[in-house]
């Protein structure tokens, strides 16, 4: 291929290469050629060759050599020359290149030249590739081309001034007059870079908001005229007039009503007009009417456009584009708390949405579905859940499990019904559900004295007709042991009480003992339930000690360690048997036992404990300095005090405290030295600290501290941790679940640890929030604890 080949022929020969090694060496000889003609200083050929290394540039070679070739192309004088050079200059250079400051004065030449054409080339340039050293420089000239009289030049400076701007923010306030002096123009090109000028300088400076809070009724007119309009062929979009102006006037006046009583009222008659004019049927008018809803939601509106913008929502819902469909769920999860009656009435269409093919849809669905659940529609929602739980894709199996679980647990309208929709949930996937579902479903049973014979006696229909579901097998094998004589005994007013006889039920033990399916805690589950069996039955206790023997040999170490204790509870100790396997006492579910999952053999050495709800209505324990200090000093009956006694010196006219008071008196001049404090988590502007206080030799107190310095808040914060089996742990109730934007607040989460063993404390802690509308879940790995937590 001739050097002198054209642009249009090169890329002709390289879209013909058969292989890419060809390829490589038509743009190596091309290149080669390019960087001859460049050291010759041809004038003629330059802007020629820099185009086609700029199209190579594109095809991923390296093409840094033609920077200067950029720099001198700019200087010329003749148009076509710099335009070839602004382009390659936005392509091949960046602010972090030093042959980027070379340009600068043939920029401020160039914005100042009489042709708008050029002065359009320097602005495009400086918005694209602009450091913040030539913003500086360059600001007073943008500023003052913001004021000229040629749209054309004006809509190009505001969308520079915008990129300045995001540059060097305290140069807003040069160009704050400028930009609203544009929203008088007519030509809509110009009205949108004045409006995306403005939105620019009020997310950046709040002074600058307030001011710019006055042109409020002036954007009004501008939408209003906007919407009103007749048909114009050259804004007009699907007829829609000029759809995307609509939607950036509508972010700014969403930014300007934020927190602002007048000028929510002065908007919130033209939100009315939009709602109700725009037609929703083109992609274009549903882009309106969503920012519509957006900024009806975010400022201080009416309860009526309120209810109106729900309503929008809901139709989007029934929109055949399942992008719609899913922008509206996303809208209408963040605006459920608040208005929670005006969405339960698109409560149907939500529910048809979890019939979606679309998984990202039917995920929306589900969360906004859960969501919508309350003590009046528990049964019909709950209906529609575990219908979606049957046919529902694998990876939404583990989540819609959790959602029933908390929805029943906190709405359940009986005990029956509670037991009924979990041992649903189990039956069909009992193999997608968190650990913790079998020692909450076991302390449910327990509680329900009445229930009992009815629940062993559809357990044990369920565990005769499936064993794969693990978790329902754990459930049915504990209450077999623990209620198996009721089960004996048929007789059930509940339900229709099947005829067993103790040869069926040992058939059945076995037979989970036996299978492949089986785990082994689901093994060790069964083999507890066969020698409970033991006291419960007359007739089959040597065939339960022939079972119990076998395991005494089994690879297994844990089953052989039961199988072994239960057969010396047979030989050596069977006056103790029937005292040792007698009922479990109903649990205590906020027992420091079961907080850390140690409830039975089946349950996993580290559980995650989640705070349940029964804990968020108790009010947090505070324990004082004084109250402490009493307890040390053996006056532990003494009630505690509901505020806590500060270490510094107490006002005369404080009453003199009782029982430690004069011993803090003696104290009161030390201040106390804090605990240390580790931050062990960071994201998406969440920051969680810890910090450990050892009140006793094995007791330790770990605090976890949340601190929000995004912009925007955060929800349903929930912490849940895991220890080892050896540590006793207690959780105690969170200071709340919301975490205010930008630091005005945080979430503190107590934790009390029982070491006895003083082994090296771990833990692990997941981490679970909300944070615009989306679900964010971590799990923390904490392998060493500040010095107070082992010292």
């Amino acid at each position: 291929m001739s050097p002198s080949v054209r642009l249009q022929e090169m890329i002709r020969v390289i879209r013909s290469a058969r292989t890419q090694g060809e390829e490589r060496g038509v743009i190596q000889r091309e290149c080669a050629a390019i960087r001859a003609q460049f050291r010759q200083g041809d004038n003629g050929g330059r802007s020629h060759n820099l185009a086609k290394l700029l199209y190579v540039h594109m095809l991923g070679y390296p093409a840094h050599f033609g920077q200067m070739e950029c720099v001198r192309l700019i200087a010329s004088p003749r148009y076509n020359e710099k335009r070839i050079g602004y382009l390659g200059a936005m392509m091949l250079l960046d602010e972090k290149q030093d042959a980027s400051l070379l340009i600068t004065n043939s920029i401020k030449n160039d914005l100042s030249h009489s042709s708008q054409y050029v002065q359009s080339l320097a602005l495009c340039t400086l918005a694209c590739m602009g450091s913040a050293e030539m913003c500086r420089d360059l600001a007073p000239e943008i500023e003052r081309l913001l004021r000229a009289s040629n749209s054309y030049i004006k809509k190009k400076a505001a969308l520079c001034a915008v990129h300045i701007v995001r540059k060097v923010p305290e140069l807003g306030e040069l160009f704050t007059p400028s930009a609203r002096s544009l929203l008088s123009e007519k030509n809509h090109g110009v009205l949108h870079g004045a409006v995306v000028l403005i939105t620019e300088l009020c997310e950046r400076n709040p002074d600058t908001l307030d001011q710019c809070r006055k042109a409020v009724p002036e954007l009004v007119q501008i939408m209003k005229g906007l919407v009103m309009s007749g048909y114009s062929p050259e804004h007009n979009v699907a007829g829609i007039s000029d759809p995307f102006l609509q939607v950036r006037i509508l972010r700014l006046l969403r930014i300007l009503g934020r927190n602002n009583d007048s000028a929510s009222d002065a908007m919130n008659d033209l939100l009315a007009q939009v709602a109700t004019n725009t037609d929703s049927s083109k992609t274009a008018g549903s882009a309106v009417l969503y920012e519509t809803v957006l900024t009806i939601m975010d400022i201080k509106s009416e309860s009526g456009l309120r209810v109106l913008a729900v309503n929008i929502l809901g139709r989007f819902l029934l929109n055949n584009d399942r992008n719609i469909r899913y922008v509206s769920m996303t809208s209408l999860q963040k605006i459920v708390q608040t208005d929670h009656n005006a969405v339960q009435r698109h409560r149907g269409t939500i529910v048809d949405c979890l019939k979606d093919q679309d998984a990202s849809v039917q995920r929306r669905a589900l969360e906004l579905s859960l969501a919508l659940v309350s003590a009046v529609n528990i049964r019909s929602l709950m209906k529609e859940l575990l219908l979606f739980l049957s046919s529902c894709p694998p990876d939404l199996r583990a989540h819609t499990t959790s959602g029933i679980f908390l929805a029943a647990d906190r709405y359940a309208p009986s005990q029956r019904w509670h037991i009924d929709t979990i041992l649903h949930v189990l039956t069909t996937a009992g193999g997608d559900v968190r650990d913790e579902t079998v020692p909450n479903l076991i302390q449910l049973i327990t509680t329900a004295s009445e229930l009992h014979s009815y629940t062993v006696h559809k357990l044990y229909r369920a565990l005769v007709a499936d064993i794969s579901q693990q978790s329902l097998v754990q459930v049915a094998c504990w209450c077999i042991g623990e209620y198996g004589d009721l089960l004996l005994k048929g007789e059930c007013e509940e339900t229709e009480p099947v005829q067993v006889t103790e040869d069926n039920v040992l058939d059945a033990l076995e037979t989970v003992l036996q299978s492949h399916m089986s785990s082994p805690a689901t093994r060790a589950f069964a083999l507890t339930a066969t020698m409970k069996l033991s006291t419960r039955i007359t007739n089959n206790v040597d065939r339960i000690r022939s079972i119990v023997s076998i395991y005494g040999s089994c690879i297994d170490v844990e089953l052989q360690q039961r199988a072994v204790e239960y057969n010396a509870l047979f030989k050596k100790y069977d006056h103790m048997r029937a005292a040792v396997l007698e009922r479990m006492p109903v649990i205590d579910r906020n027992s420091p036992g079961h907080s850390n999952g140690d409830i039975s053999a089946g349950v996993k050495d580290s559980e995650l404990v989640q705070v349940k709800k029964a804990e968020l209505d108790r009010p947090q324990e505070t324990a004082s300095q004084a109250c402490d200090l009493l307890g040390l000093l053996g006056d532990a009956d003494q009630p505690s005090q509901p505020n806590p006694v500060q270490p510094s010196a107490m006002p005369s006219s404080a009453p003199p405290s009782m029982g430690g008071g004069d011993l803090l008196d003696l104290l009161g001049g030390l201040d106390p030295i804090p605990a240390p404090t580790a931050p062990v988590y960071e994201k998406n502007g969440l920051t969680l600290t810890l910090q450990c206080d050892k009140k006793m030799d094995t007791a330790v107190t770990v605090t976890f501290t949340a601190f929000n310095s995004s912009n925007t808040d955060i929800s349903s914060f929930t912490l849940q941790v895991a220890v080892p089996k050896s540590v006793q742990l207690q959780m105690k109730a969170p200071s709340g679940n919301a975490i205010p934007a930008q630091g005005a607040g945080h979430v503190t989460q107590t934790v009390l640890l029982n070491n006895p063993n003083k082994v090296n404390l771990k833990m692990r802690v997941r981490v679970q929030y909300s944070k615009e509308g989306s679900m964010c879940q971590d799990v923390l790995q904490i392998d060493s604890l500040p010095a107070p937590a082992w010292q």
